[in-house]
């Protein structure tokens, strides 16, 4: 259990400085606002979205639907 929580920080700090540093590349190109809106949008879903697997990948295997739990 310590290691996955030790990966998981080590992720999260890979997934923190690779959003930061698109954050600041989408301020630093000169983009029309709307635009540049949008893409730190997407940028902070994606963050998101990683953060969240890695979080399931920690709890383990997610139990999914089944028709018939015989098998």
């Amino acid at each position: 259990m310590i290691h996955s929580l030790v990966y998981f920080i080590i992720y999260l700090m890979v997934v923190g400085l690779v959003v930061w540093l698109l954050l600041y590349l989408v301020d630093y190109i000169p983009v029309p606002q709307p635009f540049n809106r949008v893409a730190r949008i997407v940028i902070m879903v994606v963050g998101v979205i990683i953060v969240i697997l890695l979080l399931l990948s920690i709890v383990g295997d997610v139990p999914r639907m089944r028709l018939s739990y015989a098998f």
